[in-house]
């Protein structure tokens, strides 16, 4: 539970500031802006300001200015090193959206602060299973501060109704969760650091994270080992980055065994644009079977008494998700969510904690670790390092 230190003062008020302006951090931004306007009308108001920016590329900050100003924000004050945003004094929430490689760092000098900062970082928690012990035990030692993960597909509103489909027992004892993400290639980011494993953490822990994380939700259960096949086999082979060509794959499969005896699979393809759904998410229980669908944001649930013609089908709407963004209004909710958990003063802990961080990289490592040695990998082994 989170002490009342950071909060108290911010109940009326909380001040954030981002620690990386890049495509996310500006995403942050655009949604932090439509926040504001919401809650400073909700009873009681609370009023939100972004007051800080932080980033070593000054292309970056100039654009986190520019868009700062094109919602009509107050400009924000910006530095080139997150040190300085720490002891500004002018945040009491810090979002971490930054390269992933850099994660580890920036949170230990977050968490260590002598001012205590709530803290939003971006998935993956850090790149390392290592690393992602280290920031939770450093995190165990400040009660006065919250350390949400940017696990946001939680909340894309198919994937929320799928998720409490789940929890009500409509499906019965969950045995197998398949999910098929068949997406575009990975974009291109600053200095191009995404092209590399050593700086992503690989695929499967930088973009796979988030299924890892929903099948965990879906499971209810903790995984124990660990199957994967994948490889380089379209994307990025033509490109060179100071002489190297870059090692992430483009496609996998990942099967994930968890200690209640359910499986997950993950089916996925980063050269596959022509899909009518980028995420399509099937789980089956021993009396029932439900999907969703991103982006068409429908739901189908069937019971086996019912058979095919009882399939029904639900679309999926959150009437709270005032922007829409980059990833269909789920980062408007993450952050909703981290808000209250901010006013609530440590009532209750935030929705994705370090410790589903920490396993969503586990199990990544797990899959990557899989294929280079072409073995089941346990999770134990991945944890004990």
């Amino acid at each position: 539970m989170a002490a009342t230190t950071a909060t108290a003062a911010a109940a009326a008020e909380v001040r954030y500031g981002i620690v990386g302006v890049g495509m996310m951090g500006r995403e942050h931004l655009h949604n932090l802006a439509h926040l504001a306007g919401e809650v400073g009308r909700a009873e009681p108001p609370v009023r939100v300001r972004v007051t800080c920016l932080a980033d070593p590329h000054p292309e970056s900050l100039r654009l986190g200015l520019q868009l700062a100003a094109d919602l009509g924000l107050p400009a924000p004050q910006v530095y080139t090193r997150h040190g300085e945003l720490l002891d500004s004094g002018l945040c009491d929430a810090v979002v971490v959206s930054s390269p992933n490689m850099t994660h580890y760092q920036i949170l230990m000098d977050i968490i260590s602060h002598p001012k205590p900062h709530h803290i939003l970082v971006e998935k993956p928690l850090c790149t390392t299973v290592q690393d992602c012990q280290k920031v939770v035990e450093a995190a165990k030692q400040r009660s006065d501060i919250l350390v949400q993960v940017g696990l946001e597909y939680r909340y894309m509103p198919p994937v929320a109704k799928l998720i409490d489909t789940v929890k009500s027992g409509t499906l019965g004892q969950v045995r197998m969760v398949a999910i098929r993400e068949h997406r575009f290639p990975f974009l291109v980011k600053v200095n191009n650091w995404n092209r590399f494993n050593c700086n992503s953490g690989g695929t499967l822990v930088e973009k796979c994270c988030h299924f890892f994380d929903l099948m965990r939700l879906f499971a209810a259960a903790n995984p124990v080992r660990v199957m994967a096949s994948g490889a380089i086999d379209v994307n990025h082979k033509d490109e060179v980055y100071d002489g190297k060509v870059p090692d992430i794959i483009d496609n996998a499969y990942v099967i994930v065994e968890f200690d209640n005896g359910s499986r997950g699979m993950l089916d996925l393809c980063m050269f596959a644009e022509g899909s009518r759904n980028e995420q399509e998410i099937s789980v089956v229980g021993d009396i029932g079977k439900g999907e969703a669908f991103v982006p068409e944001s429908i739901v189908r649930v069937g019971k086996r008494t019912g058979g095919r013609d009882g399939v029904v089908t639900i679309m999926a709407e959150d009437e709270r998700i005032k922007y829409q963004g980059l990833h269909h209004g789920s980062s408007y909710l993450e952050h909703l969510n981290f808000l209250s958990a901010i006013r609530l003063q440590g009532a209750s802990g935030p929705s994705v904690d370090i410790t589903d961080g920490l396993l969503s990289v586990a199990i990544g490592v797990a899959g990557q670790l899989s294929i280079e040695k072409g073995r089941f990998v346990t999770i134990e082994e991945v944890l004990a390092g």
